[in-house]
């Protein structure tokens, strides 16, 4: 049995590693880590919530261990979201404490001064988004001249988001003795001609089947017309005491979905691009502390929401391709948790549903809808409660009354088609 001291040699890192109760590296730390560590560029894919962040940490800080730290940026990680890069620094700093090892986390939508201040103090890890890192590369107000390694997380990501053209711009800034490492679910061909430009010799690591969501996930189908849909959410929430992460196709769709959802009585938010970086952190650390019981996302938080102990995710609308669904799915069942995914669509939908079976080489489990289930007033307006600015959860511990079923609404008693649907 391989352990965290097999891989690390840092004893600051492997006390850490023992208060945070890591023991056993998962199988794509176990496989990254040896020649990450021995400086050799590595890529490696591996399904959604199997490490990956621990797996290109730990050999960043067992790489700076080994030098002399200064007032000067010596590894650089790069994610396609804000949220994601937030996450991966606050993963990133729980496990370099007491390492003298500080970060900047460059993203838009925050502050630029800030981040700007964090770096000139003597950032050593630089934790960015493409967008805003380019702007500062733009404006001469950083330099990539003594990044020493390099990290593109959820690299296909990037790309399906129209970054290439930042990313070249900022890997053609660094010197070319320097370790990259890419990780993510899946690669395209894009990051395939991406991975032959900038890397040397790369050890590749893949783990499982990137096209396929992790084991302990059940996959459940209900076929439904589009005014049950909100009724059939009600009803699985009622159903299950657990969080839920719910996916819109548009923001907009979202954000009428999170105020149908708070009207029924469930403790809701949003987000989704419209939303400013503050509302945005607020719903998800609203989320992850159990003041609201469900969070509606759109695709912005496929890759970009790394939380544990989501017990079930919602297909409310499906992904705009079936590459997306796997990382959406791919936000329960994580650290080997048992999680479940249920998707809605509507008959004209058959054949996207057909095309997410083939990608995943696998069927989703058909589900009758239930009896009784309420059909949607299109009439009615709800009105969400926002959160207050500030934070009106913060501190608060997760309660009971964001658990509670459905209050009485401004639904009217609907149909049901009787059996199970065919394809």
């Amino acid at each position: 049995m391989i352990t965290f001291p097999d891989l690390i040699q840092s004893v600051v890192l492997r006390k850490n590693l023992a208060r945070l109760a890591f023991k056993e590296p998962t199988p794509v730390q176990a496989a990254s880590i040896p020649p990450a560590v021995l400086g050799r560029d590595v890529v490696a894919t591996a399904q959604t919530g199997t490490g990956k962040t621990l797996a290109f940490s730990l050999p960043i800080l067992e790489a700076l261990g080994k030098v002399q730290l200064e007032k000067t940026p010596l590894a650089l990680i790069l994610s396609p979201t804000r949220e994601l890069a937030l996450q991966i620094e606050e993963a990133f700093n729980r496990v370099a404490l007491n390492t003298g090892v500080r970060t900047a986390c460059v993203v838009g939508g925050m502050s630029e001064s800030k981040q700007l201040q964090a770096i000139r103090k003597g950032a050593h890890v630089i934790i960015a988004t493409p967008g805003r890192l380019c702007d500062f590369l733009d404006r001469n107000l950083i330099s990539m001249s003594s990044i020493s390694i390099v990290v593109l997380d959820e690299a296909d990501r990037m790309l399906d988001m129209g970054f290439l053209p930042s990313v070249e711009r900022i890997l053609k800034g660094m010197p070319t003795a320097r370790q990259t490492l890419f990780f993510s679910a899946t690669f395209d061909n894009a990051a395939e001609r991406l991975i032959s430009r900038y890397t040397k010799n790369p050890e590749r690591v893949a783990i499982g089947s990137t096209s396929q969501p992790v084991d302990k996930i059940d996959l459940h189908l209900y076929e439904c017309e589009p005014n049950e849909k909100l009724g059939l959410l009600k009803h699985l929430m009622t159903a299950s005491r657990g969080s839920f992460l719910v996916f819109s196709r548009t923001k907009h769709g979202a954000e009428r979905l999170a105020k149908k959802v708070s009207a029924e009585g469930f403790k809701a938010t949003a987000i989704h691009g419209d939303r400013s970086q503050n509302q945005r952190n607020q719903a998800l650390k609203g989320f992850q502390e159990g003041y609201y019981r469900v969070l509606v996302a759109t695709d912005v938080a496929a890759r970009g929401i790394h939380v544990d102990g989501i017990e079930h995710v919602v297909n409310y609308d499906l992904p705009q391709t079936p590459e997306d669904f796997v990382h959406r799915v791919g936000r329960t069942g994580r650290a080997g948790a048992v999680g479940v995914a249920s998707t809605f669509s509507t008959v004209p939908e058959r054949s996207d549903i057909r095309a997410i079976e083939r990608n995943l080489k696998a069927r989703l489990v058909q589900k009758d809808v239930p009896d009784g289930i309420s059909i949607e007033d299109k009439k009615s307006t709800p009105v969400i409660v926002m959160p207050k600015r500030g934070g009106a959860y913060a501190g608060r511990p997760a309660n009971a009354n964001a658990f509670k079923g459905a209050s009485k609404t401004s639904f009217r008693p609907g149909r049901r088609r009787s059996g199970t649907t065919g394809r």
